[in-house]
């Protein structure tokens, strides 16, 4: 009876409810879907929005009922809890990771057999925002300290490397440590002055920060090319060189091996070398989140005010989780430029930074494995979704509101193993 009496209530919410999503979808689709653009005219696509507007008005309709249902509102209670806090698993779990780990590295050293260029320079992007991923999870996941000027630091990787072939003649293998240092050096100069800054402050002069770096990369004409941007080299292999003629005084390896040139070769050893640079930041970044220095990047995050009252050095804490972010996006930008060839400052704009930042909060704050998989979904969907270019940016957006919803502490949380008290210990 009870269900009954309810049934108009229902039935009125869930139009209610319908009617407000169809108005939100007609605000937010109406300018981009209604109008087309041509040259200096527009037409109206009425159609389009009405289509867009009743199926979104429709689908909401039959959520909210089913929402309101006995199942509906258990599924609702199921992830409120399973999106909150830190999920702490038993004594002694054993992760799923012991063997992940060692099926992934198989299949990564197989792939480039069976792997097209194509695909091959897809996967190549994607470890490149693997690296940037892990860095700014760092001074964002771990230290809690927003930087919207990230790129600036892969940028410095990046035209490192084209620098010092253009005026030092020196090669990829030589600059891809003194382009960590230098963006670690940079990271630790932008720290001092954000030392008192929190919260949106700090993510305003992150995002300065980020900017001039690519204006003086775009205006110093004479150092780095401007919008022209400056050539990168290729790696080298123990002196032998991946292109059709080598140098004067070197030497091919297709020729040094006897071989036909390949041009997929360099991908291939670029690929190979940037895998085993991605295992490196993994297993130093796993390491750092059980010592203190990483204990204490999550006590800054958590409460900066009991982190300082603990004792610890909250100027040393922030310096090092800029410095080693900014390090691993020095790494990150020297393997760009070589697989790119080239660099200009058109590649680190502030959109990148935003795509690294989506990275970080939707493979899940402080999750290391979810912002790899977060690094690969980002930048394989586009290539998946160029029949759709026109609503890439639109899906995009689409897909951070839904996990937003759904999981708002990303794909995978971060969780802690439970410990046995010792016999003897109060519990």
């Amino acid at each position: 009876m009870s269900v009954a009496k309810n049934k108009p209530n229902v039935i009125k919410k869930s139009l209610i409810d319908a009617v407000l999503a169809g108005l939100l979808a007609l605000i937010v689709f109406g300018p981009i879907v209604g109008v087309v653009l041509q040259g200096y005219s527009f037409e109206l696509e009425s159609s389009r929005v009405a289509w867009i507007v009743g199926a979104v008005m429709i689908g909401r309709f039959l959520i909210s009922l089913l929402m309101q249902t006995p199942s509906g509102i258990r599924m609702s209670q199921g992830l409120e809890r399973g999106g909150a806090g830190v999920h702490v698993l038993a004594p002694g779990h054993k992760s799923a990771l012991r063997w992940v780990i060692p099926a992934t590295i198989v299949i990564a050293f197989v792939f480039p057999y069976f792997a097209n260029p194509y695909v091959l320079g897809v996967v190549i992007l994607g470890l490149i925002y693997v690296l940037l991923g892990l860095g700014l999870n760092i001074v964002v996941g771990l230290a809690g300290l927003l930087d919207l000027g990230y790129v600036a630091f892969y940028a410095i990787g990046a035209y490192g490397l084209a620098l010092g072939y253009q005026y030092l003649g020196l090669g990829f293998w030589s600059v891809l440590p003194l382009a960590a240092i230098a963006a670690a050096m940079a990271g630790c100069i932008l720290g001092f002055p954000v030392l008192r800054m929190h919260g949106d402050y700090l993510a305003i002069v992150t995002l300065g920060f980020g900017e001039i770096i690519r204006l003086v990369l775009n205006n110093w004409l004479t150092l780095t090319g401007g919008p022209n941007g400056l050539p990168a080299p290729l790696p080298t292999f123990f002196g032998l060189e991946f292109g059709r003629k080598a140098k004067e005084g070197g030497i091919p390896i297709h020729e040094f091996l006897g071989i036909a040139y390949n041009p997929s070769l360099k991908f291939i050893f670029i690929y190979g070398v940037l895998f085993l640079a991605v295992l490196a930041v993994l297993y130093i970044k796993h390491r750092l989140t059980r010592m203190p220095v990483g204990r204490a990047w999550e006590a800054l995050r958590e409460d900066e005010i009991a982190c300082r009252a603990m004792g610890l050095n909250h100027v040393l804490v922030k310096l090092s989780a800029f410095t080693l972010g900014a390090s691993t996006a020095g790494l990150a930008g020297v393997f760009f430029a070589t697989y790119q060839g080239f660099v200009n400052p058109t590649s680190f704009t502030f959109f990148e930074s935003a795509l690294i930042l989506a990275i970080v909060v939707l493979g899940g704050m402080g999750s290391t494995v979810g912002v790899v998989i977060a690094a690969f979904v980002l930048t394989v969907a586009p290539e998946l979704l160029r029949s759709f270019s026109e609503y890439r940016v639109l899906l995009f957006g689409v897909l951070m509101v839904l996990m937003m919803i759904w999981k708002p502490r990303g794909l995978i949380r971060v969780s802690r193993t439970g410990v046995v008290p010792r016999k003897g210990v109060a519990s």
